[in-house]
């Protein structure tokens, strides 16, 4: 084997593609299995992606139970408002596009504050400046400047609660 192939070589990224196949598939054969594994092995070597820099991340375990439980809570009352908006009898509402800055530092933590802001309804992150860690958001429902305050203030909390959770700060 040679060096860049050994280097590409992750067990648990190969272990990880072979469950998610098995998944696919539907059940655990040996069949499927063995698939999964080749089908790994394809990704791993076809499509090499760089080791992800994990290297002096922490986790506050306790700040990231608090967090999920307030980003579900907030999950199903976006839902609500949402649908609310969307089956409503009455005009389409007032929609805004607004820059709102993140103070991480890392780009993992960055990319993981934007899956999960644009997992919640209502509003969706359109462009990322990562040179400048600035999101571009466009929100759903904003008829007045309070309601945008009050979507960057939720912005501004899920920045917090990465920066409390990952970087200790």
């Amino acid at each position: 084997m040679y060096q860049g192939a050994r280097n590409r070589m992750r067990p648990l990224t190969l272990l990880w593609i072979a469950l998610l196949w098995c998944g696919l598939m539907g059940e655990v054969t040996w069949a499927n299995v063995a698939a999964g594994l080749l089908v790994g092995l394809g990704v791993i070597f076809t499509l090499p992606l760089p080791r992800l820099p994990i290297a002096h991340l922490t986790v506050e375990w306790k700040a990231l139970f608090v967090f999920l439980s307030h980003w579900l809570k907030e999950l199903f009352t976006a839902s609500f408002k949402v649908a609310s908006l969307a089956l409503r009898p009455q005009t389409l509402p007032k929609t805004a596009i607004v820059k709102a800055p993140m103070r991480v530092n890392s780009e993992l933590i960055l990319t993981l504050a934007t899956i999960l802001y644009n997992l919640q309804p209502g509003g969706c992150i359109t462009d990322i400046d990562i040179a400048n860690r600035m999101w571009t958001v466009h929100l759903v429902d904003a008829p007045t400047p309070e309601a945008i305050e009050r979507e960057l203030r939720k912005i501004r909390a899920l920045e917090q609660s990465m920066i409390d959770i990952f970087e200790g700060r």
